[in-house]
């Protein structure tokens, strides 16, 4: 298994055990995290610029420019490898529709102060957490 292979399987079980609903923001053409989520009952919406993802439905959506309706409903936003760039917009985008938001950022680049950090076998980055309403 390649080693992307694996850190993406470590990010999927992590999700899959702790979500339920979430959208893969920029899944390019590695789906590996979203299979796993899938595969253990998850709901996972998958976005990018130039749908790719060998197996996986992607919906064309550019963070920029979001289709808020995409992500409404989602426990959690997550991206694998972003761009630097698109931090900020995820960021918004988490705080808009009230899900929580980690990041798995590429070598060293980290957004900001790196936000709240969550080992999971690798480090992800955790920018946001959804606000819980009180019933």
């Amino acid at each position: 298994m390649s080693p992307y292979k694996r850190i993406e399987r470590q990010i999927g079980e992590y999700i899959a055990a702790r979500y339920h609903r979430v959208v893969e923001v920029g899944i390019g053409s590695a789906p590996e995290a979203a299979r796993v989520i899938t595969a253990a009952g998850g709901i996972v919406t998958a976005t990018d610029i130039r749908p790719a993802a060998d197996g996986i439905r992607v919906i064309r959506d550019d963070i920029f420019s979001p289709d808020e309706s995409l992500y409404r409903g989602a426990d959690l936003l997550y991206a694998i490898r972003p761009g630097v760039e698109m931090v900020p917009p995820l960021v918004a985008l988490a705080r808009r529709v009230n899900a929580d938001l980690l990041v798995y950022h590429l070598g060293n680049e980290i957004y900001g102060d790196g936000g709240t950090l969550v080992d999971c076998g690798v480090v992800l980055h955790r920018y946001h957490t959804a606000q819980k309403s009180e019933d």
